[in-house]
């Protein structure tokens, strides 16, 4: 699967339902042998089990918007180990998974997939006009 944006996502953007400045954006690591992403039909993060959860949440920090792309701080996932991660997956925290929008699915990036040897792992953000994701 290529990177894409949850379709739930797009119309809460639509609709003005996510903010990406304001909420609480999160991002966590994911084994995909043990989720498969159904873009289309997964809104909230209860629908990726968390036997697939290998690491995070991270909260973003220094979140921009510029030139309709997202972007935000650079992220490290302390001591990391478990199975491996195959993708990226970002969404907006309300403190409750069952309502807690999935805004991203990443899985094509420099270092994915990555196999966990109990060290911390930096996801950084390209630096391009796409940034993390653009809509």
């Amino acid at each position: 699967m290529a990177n894409t944006l949850y379709d739930a996502a797009r119309q809460r953007f639509l609709e003005a339902q996510l903010n990406w400045m304001t909420d609480t954006i999160k991002v966590i690591l994911v084994d995909t042998g043990a989720y498969t992403p159904q873009t289309a039909v997964h809104q909230y993060l209860a629908d990726i089990p968390i036997s697939s959860r290998i690491a995070g949440p991270v909260t973003l920090t220094s979140k921009t918007t510029t030139g309709g792309a997202a972007d935000a701080a650079d992220v490290t996932f302390t001591s990391v180990s478990g199975p491996s991660i195959e993708a990226i997956v970002i969404y907006s925290d309300t403190a409750t998974e069952a309502t807690s929008p999935l805004i991203a699915f990443i899985d094509t990036a420099t270092g994915l997939p990555i196999t966990p040897n109990g060290g911390d792992i930096i996801v950084t953000w390209d630096n391009g006009v796409n940034k993390i994701f653009k809509v």
